[in-house]
């Protein structure tokens, strides 16, 4: 394995434990997310894992290193993508990423050929040559992803890449995140956007109040997570609330119009046959059916955490 965190707890000045015996490991060429609500601990684990914050307990490995003892050594084999937006005051993101490769060690033939590909796969060169303080807040994303990228280590952290974002490049994103880990590189990616990044994970841990509280493979939390299908039942405005049909096993979840359903697979014909005859008889507008995602499994997990309103466990402190 790449990465190895093993038992890892980080508690601050009056007692609030960010992470708590937080322990998974990342082998080479995977892509393994980090999920969770806001105050969840997702940053503060992953500056943990860069060297920039020191556990209170617990053990991180990069290969044989330990970057906790030698914060030296995680800067060297660890490429970041802050939270926050990284400041080009006064540079172009063709010369922030080909600077960036140059100090990792590029020669500048190869920074130049790096650099122009990212600007390519990602679909920025209009703004390549614009200088920083005129860039919209989603090409200065994208601008700092590449920064991470240009000369990846043997870690990628990406701490909320896609923020800002629109959804054409977003899709451009996550297809080179993927290409990424293929080359070789564990990338540990925090991210909020749970259906668009299904497709790239190859493990995922959900963490609640600083503790993970599900780890595995999209398919292992659909397979814990009880009823596999759903079925979105849209309502017709001004009509009733349909009258539970008898496969659903409990209530649905009401989203505004939207009625969500939580089924087994045996009911899957019995479900489509109760919707078809209600939109036929104009009760609802249409629906459909499909696998639960990986959104709705957070979901049911995070639904079972004790509510909070501390946003304190995400913050960077010594």
């Amino acid at each position: 394995m790449v990465l190895r965190v093993d038992h890892v707890c980080k508690e601050y000045r009056g007692g609030v434990r960010a992470n708590d015996d937080i322990s998974f490991q990342v082998g080479a060429g995977q892509v393994h997310g980090l999920l969770g609500h806001n105050g969840a601990g997702k940053t503060t684990l992953v500056n943990q894992v860069a060297g920039l914050v020191r556990p209170t307990s617990g053990t991180i490995r990069i290969d044989t290193g330990d970057p906790v003892a030698d914060p030296g050594f995680a800067h060297r084999v660890c490429s970041v993508q802050p939270q926050a937006q990284v400041p080009l005051l006064g540079v172009t993101p063709r010369q922030a990423i080909t600077l960036v490769a140059r100090i990792r060690g590029a020669s500048r033939a190869e920074a130049v050929a790096a650099t122009q590909r990212l600007i390519d796969a990602l679909d920025i060169s209009e703004w390549a040559d614009t200088p920083g303080e005129r860039l919209s807040g989603g090409v200065r994303r994208l601008t700092a992803y590449c920064l991470a990228a240009v000369r990846p280590g043997r870690v990628i952290v990406l701490d909320e890449p896609s923020n800002d974002v629109d959804p054409v490049r977003r899709r451009l994103l996550w297809q080179h995140v993927r290409s990424l880990a293929d080359d070789g590189p564990a990338v540990l990616l925090v991210t909020h956007n749970l259906t668009e990044v299904e497709r790239i994970l190859d493990r995922l841990s959900v963490l609640a109040q600083g503790r993970v509280v599900a780890e595995g493979t999209v398919a292992d939390l659909r397979a814990d997570a009880g009823p596999a299908l759903r079925l979105d039942v849209n309502l017709s405005t001004g009509r009733p609330e349909p009258v539970a049909p008898p496969f659903a096993a409990q209530p649905p979840r009401r989203e505004r119009q939207r009625l969500v359903y939580a089924l087994d697979p045996t009911d899957a014909v019995a479900a489509t046959e109760w919707a078809t005859r209600l939109q036929a008889a104009g009760a609802i507008d249409d629906f459909s059916l499909y696998p639960m995602r990986v959104e709705d499994i957070y979901l049911a997990l995070d639904e079972h955490q004790p509510a909070t309103d501390e946003e304190a466990n995400d913050v960077v402190a010594p």
